[in-house]
């Protein structure tokens, strides 16, 4: 069984192996998503424990994880990497690949029926499980994520171009949605917590007044503010129309380093981004260049339309002290698009 045929992807172009993986991956993605819209009906929205990073967890966090490693388990992957999990798992010795994977990313919006998701990463693997993880987000060979919505939708890449399948609940099964997917050029949307706006150090200050700004500031258009707090909701929508989305690192002790974690969230983001044509940055430099020091790393995340992004890095490219008067006051780099 190649995972093909009882879910869709038949028309998925990439190694048998990955194939594979992405069948099984969807196949527990469908179930999932049954559990996910019987809501409280499931009684898995509670907060049982907290992970190995200080998160809280739901009791479906804990079940998404397994019901994955168990689909895994005698497939092409040797290392399973979830952010649920301390430590890397070692599924089948001498497989090829290695999984990193957030198995309900948005799981604090269970209990409010915000779109959540599932978020993956398959990279070749290493005898050394760490080093299977801890390498630049080029390596990686297919990323993708599933989001539970009003239609549960997989988005995907395996290197060229980015697809997106629908699953059909008549059929149970992944159908393809149209051609490939590309992120539009020009957005007047842009997605931040606003309300962290005291921390920010002072490029994200000046890039979101200069937004705030509107037709009468130095972008020369009025900018609509989203802010979803899933990272799933939010990347597609960017996907879908375009815009920003800042997760900027700030002054609070535990977000300096950025508070989205590299290896589960922002490296295979930032694969399906640049596959739509969009860029994706840690706010200065190109997050697929990254190297992760620990399986668990956080960092600063920033995605989406790439002028806006490109933009963004522009104003930490600045000393600290000209930011305002050169981007603010003088409104450089103005933006009639």
């Amino acid at each position: 069984m190649d995972g093909r045929e009882d879910t869709g992807l038949e028309d998925l172009a990439a190694r048998a192996e990955i194939v594979q993986v992405i069948g099984r991956i969807a196949r527990v993605a469908r179930d999932l998503s049954q559990r996910i819209a019987r809501g409280p009906l499931e009684g898995h929205g509670g907060t049982v424990g907290e992970n190995s990073d200080g998160d809280a967890q739901k009791k479906l966090d804990l079940i998404a994880d397994e019901c994955f490693a168990a689909a895994l388990k005698d497939s092409p992957v040797r290392w399973y990497a979830s952010e649920e999990r301390e430590h890397v798992a070692e599924l089948n010795p001498g497989a090829p690949l290695a999984l990193a994977i957030d198995p309900l990313d948005g799981s604090s919006n269970i209990d409010v029926n915000v779109s959540i998701g599932t978020i993956f990463s398959i990279m070749p693997a290493d005898a050394d499980p760490l080093a299977s993880f801890l390498r630049p987000g080029t390596d990686q060979l297919a990323a993708g994520y599933v989001i539970y919505g009003p239609h549960t939708a997989l988005v995907l890449t395996t290197g060229d171009g980015v697809r997106l399948y629908i699953l059909d609940p008549a059929t149970r099964r992944f159908e393809p949605a149209g051609g490939r997917l590309h992120i539009p050029a020009t957005s007047s949307e842009f997605a931040i917590n606003v309300s962290n706006y005291r921390h920010w150090e002072p490029p994200v200050r000046a890039y979101i007044d200069d937004c705030l700004a509107g037709e009468t500031g130095p972008r020369d258009k009025n900018f609509n503010t989203r802010w979803v707090a899933s990272l799933v909701a939010e990347t597609h929508r960017i996907i879908s129309r375009g815009g920003i989305f800042l997760y900027p690192a700030d002054a609070r002790p535990n977000y300096r380093r950025g508070r989205l974690r590299h290896v589960y969230e922002c490296a295979p983001i930032a694969m399906l981004v640049e596959q739509a044509g969009g860029a994706a940055t840690d706010g200065c430099d190109r997050i697929l260049d990254r190297v992760p020091q620990s399986l668990h790393e956080r960092t600063p995340f920033v995605f989406g339309t790439a002028e806006k992004v490109h933009r963004l890095a522009a104003y930490h490219d600045l000393p600290h002290d000209e930011v305002a008067a050169l981007f603010g006051q003088r409104g450089l780099f103005r933006e009639r698009t």
